[in-house]
């Protein structure tokens, strides 16, 4: 059980109450995100990607606009460009051996938005770079060695002695990963403090449409680019102020579904294939993962309802089928359906966009807000995520 104390600490001028943190969780101490300049409406997005890709087909033209219409999406922010198209034709012909000039893209995009999510953190944090022990650094949009990891530690200026955990092509579970990761380092090294920091472009995926490869429309109608990042550690200081304590977390795969979600590096960038029973798959154990993660919270009589919830939004199919699995009420997965209509899937760093919509969402309520929540993910493998999470923020 938690130990449901309370005190205050102040914040920019004002005073915000909180809960206290169990003694030696992992907490989430702050919060950044950032994107590219490129904005790409969602009403715009079929005009320009058949005009960029040169494609005339009407029978893909109408798919697409079918597509932009039920992934909920409004906005999504991209790396790609004019200007890189017009440096890069070549990404926009059929069968050209690319993965070069992607990742020659990728590889600088991922750091910079990484950079300035981070910074963006930090400042919020309100402490020197140097107090920063870990940095976890997640992504599936580059490959080189040494890694982003340690491009993004040297643009920060952190300590050449930080330690650095690197974490590639997980997919959209990626974020609850390192966050689970994060969670581990936090507890185990008393006063350590880890920035976690997820990035990811749709670069190494963007090819013209062709009909034998279907899942290239939807990935067009709902992928999205940008970065997020946080800080996590254990017993807060006073200057600090906590408003998530990462209180357990687990992981599962599926077994027999390592083929419902392929993704294969080509000459060409990144395949994916995407299985239509991916959604089925999820619905039919969702609700014993969730009651595991449950579990752990310490009251029984407890539901799905008397909880908060921030679930990556892999796409509408996925919270629609969740929601109805679990009778959650209509509300309960607002934020999950917010990042996706202002962001689209951006893999990895979805669910820290949901996070902070969550954290906006129970700061609202006040002490009407839920005291537990869960956070969740799925991807390759078919992969399970899960995070029982314990609000500490209360009301100002």
């Amino acid at each position: 059980m938690s130990d449901s104390g309370m005190n205050g600490v102040e914040k920019q001028g004002s005073i915000v109450a909180r809960r206290v943190a169990n003694p030696g969780k992992a907490t989430v101490l702050a919060l950044g995100k950032a994107f590219p300049s490129q904005v790409v409406p969602q009403e715009n997005l079929v005009e320009g990607f058949l005009r960029d890709t040169k494609c005339d087909d009407p029978s893909i033209k109408q798919k697409l606009e079918h597509l932009c219409k039920t992934t909920t999406v409004k906005t999504r922010y991209t790396v790609l460009s004019r200007e890189i198209l017009n440096k890069y034709p070549e990404l926009t012909t059929e069968g050209s051996p690319t993965i070069k000039q992607r990742l020659e893209i990728a590889n600088e995009a991922v750091v910079e938005m990484a950079l300035e999510a981070s910074l963006s953190c930090i400042k919020e944090w309100g402490r020197p770079v140097g107090d920063i022990t870990h940095i976890v650094y997640v992504s599936s949009s580059e490959i080189r060695l040494p890694g982003g990891d340690l491009y993004l530690s040297a643009k920060l200026g952190l300590r050449n002695d930080v330690n650095r955990v690197m974490l590639y092509f997980l997919g959209c579970y990626g974020g609850v990963t390192g966050l689970r990761v994060a969670k581990d380092i936090a507890e185990n090294n008393p006063g350590s403090r880890v920035l976690l920091t997820t990035s990811e472009t749709t670069i190494l995926g963007f090819r013209p449409p062709n009909k034998a490869r279907p899942y290239d429309l939807v990935g067009a109608a709902l992928f999205g680019d940008g970065a997020a990042a946080v800080i996590i550690g254990a017993e807060p200081r006073e200057s600090e102020a906590p408003f998530m304590e990462l209180h357990y977390a687990v992981q599962q795969f599926l077994p027999g579904t390592q083929n419902v979600i392929d993704g294969r590096l080509t000459e060409e960038g990144i395949n994916f294939k995407l299985g239509r029973d991916l959604p089925q798959k999820i619905e039919e154990n969702i609700e014993e993962f969730c009651k595991k993660l449950m579990g752990k919270a310490g009251d029984d009589s407890m539901e799905f309802n008397d909880m908060f919830w921030a679930v990556h939004p892999g796409g509408p199919a996925i919270l629609n089928r969740l929601e109805t699995k679990l009778k959650l009420e209509g509300e309960k997965l607002e934020s999950s359906r917010r990042a996706l209509v202002d962001y689209g899937n951006v893999s990895s760093n979805t669910i820290l966009y949901v996070m902070e919509n969550m954290r906006d969402e129970l700061k609202k309520k006040g002490d009407a807000a839920q005291e537990w929540g869960l956070g969740l993910a799925f991807g390759p493998g078919i992969t399970f995520e899960g995070l029982l999470l314990r609000s500490l923020t209360t009301s100002p």
